[in-house]
């Protein structure tokens, strides 16, 4: 707890959230909207604090979450008239950098990886698989798209027609949300949405972060060296390492390495 003497001035405060992992995969430590909300609502509002910085290492993940989380951070900050800066660690892709392009700043480490704006969708196919087997798959719907893209039938054109009106849909709100966030710091001459990632200082001059900095000394610089900072992250409750919830974690920790993975983590 932090004492208030009258007529003294206490330091600035800055908040720090740790945004880490997957957005809304399963499992209890995942980035969600619902999870967040309460802890960003302290981060806020909680010992007046000067800025609020976000501490992201994140691969992506859901689309929505991401948006959800995204404004959620703007609506706070704008209510509060608390600037946001975000720190890149490991990496800020897809659903990571929507998240970071909710700040007001973007900051990151000269080897931290940025971008990959851009949306995918991956699954498998079986069918030769099972036919080999001698298996035969039976599906029955109301609705011709109901079983759209069924691992277990052959490829429809139609389908893969649908998935990639979705797929454009969904990459062309998060280029909208990249320019109303980014605006004119980005370079136009670029192709800056095709899912490619850089390295920070290339990321710079491509106006998709501000600059290389680490929190503390960047937060010092800023408001002196006595500011305090007060942390804020998402935690797990101690029953919830047992039993199902300890193996739904588990399946859930392979998928978010498995995100990682793609970008060399």
């Amino acid at each position: 707890m932090t004492l208030r003497l009258p007529f003294v001035k206490n330091p600035p405060l800055v908040s720090v959230v740790r945004l880490n992992g997957a957005i809304g995969r399963p499992g209890r430590a995942s980035l969600t909207d619902e999870a967040l909300a309460p802890v960003l609502e302290k981060a806020f509002r909680r010992g007046k604090p000067a800025a609020v910085a976000l501490e992201i290492n994140s691969p992506g993940g859901s689309p929505v979450q991401s948006s959800l989380i995204g404004a959620r951070i703007r609506r706070l900050s704008d209510e509060t008239n608390v600037p946001v800066i975000a720190f890149v660690e490991d990496v800020a892709a897809s659903g990571g950098y929507w998240l970071a392009s909710a700040a007001d700043e973007i900051l990151a480490d000269e080897s931290s990886i940025i971008g990959s704006i851009g949306v995918i969708a991956a699954g498998f196919g079986a069918h030769v698989f099972l036919a080999r087997q001698g298996v035969e798959r039976r599906v029955h719907t109301a609705g011709k798209s109901k079983s759209m893209l069924d691992p277990f039938r052959p490829e429809n054109p139609e389908d893969v027609a649908r998935l990639n009106t979705l797929l454009n849909g969904l990459h062309a709100n998060f280029i909208a949300q990249v320019k109303d966030r980014r605006g004119s710091k980005l370079d136009t001459k670029a192709d800056l949405f095709t899912g490619e990632v850089w390295l920070a200082r290339q990321a710079a001059e491509l106006g998709l972060i501000d600059g290389i900095a680490h929190l503390k000394p960047e937060m010092q610089t800023r408001y002196g060296d006595k500011v305090k900072f007060r942390r804020y992250g998402l935690r797990r409750p101690f029953w919830t390492r047992f039993g199902a919830a300890l193996a739904q974690d588990a399946l859930a920790g392979i998928e978010e390495r498995a995100e990682f993975a793609r970008f060399g983590l």
